[in-house]
């Protein structure tokens, strides 16, 4: 089995200190609302969590499981979903919180199913942006990094499935 030693590209300290600004910036845009946020599984588990942590508002959490790279480090281009919210989210205010908007074909494709749904409002929130690979552009609400193209595991990020419980955001290197 390939194991990889990661760079670390963003500390557990940076990650928990941006995540406190982004919950601030929620608080205040929703503040006396309640907020369902709609955590895109697998990788952004790690996020939402630790984000949820720091919002001071009436929460509500759904899942969702979308998924365009099987065990590839490149997008296969189709967009599948694979597991959808239980509830509602007509009339609510609802934050999708993504770990990454890559080629933004996920995001694109899962921000269009929830606006046929007539939620009151819709957010996105990611951990991560790569604007260089970005083909299908999606506003991001709440943006935790922009990141050069380099592939990147932990915090929930992962390649094949492996390395998801790193504390950290690292890159994988050729040297590696």
């Amino acid at each position: 089995m390939e194991q990889f030693n990661p760079d670390v590209l963003i500390s557990e300290d940076e990650i928990s200190l941006r995540l406190d600004e982004l919950a601030k910036a929620i608080n205040q845009d929703f503040a006396g609302e309640e907020v369902v946020l709609i955590c895109v599984l697998k990788g952004a588990f790690m996020f939402c969590s630790d984000l949820m942590k720091k919002i001071s508002l009436p929460v509500k959490l759904e899942f969702m499981q979308l998924s365009s790279y099987g065990d590839k480090m490149s997008s296969s281009g189709n967009v599948k979903v694979m597991l959808d919210v239980t509830g509602s989210i007509k009339g609510k205010n609802v934050i999708v919180i993504e770990d990454i908007v890559d080629t933004g074909l996920t995001l694109k494709t899962l921000l269009e199913i929830l606006k046929k749904r007539d939620p009151k409002a819709v957010k996105l929130a990611s951990l991560l942006y790569k604007p260089a690979r970005n083909t299908h552009p999606v506003d991001i609400d709440y943006l935790g990094f922009e990141i050069e193209d380099k592939f990147v595991i932990g915090y929930g990020l992962d390649y094949a499935g492996r390395y998801r419980e790193l504390p950290y955001i690292g890159v994988i290197n050729a040297g590696n």
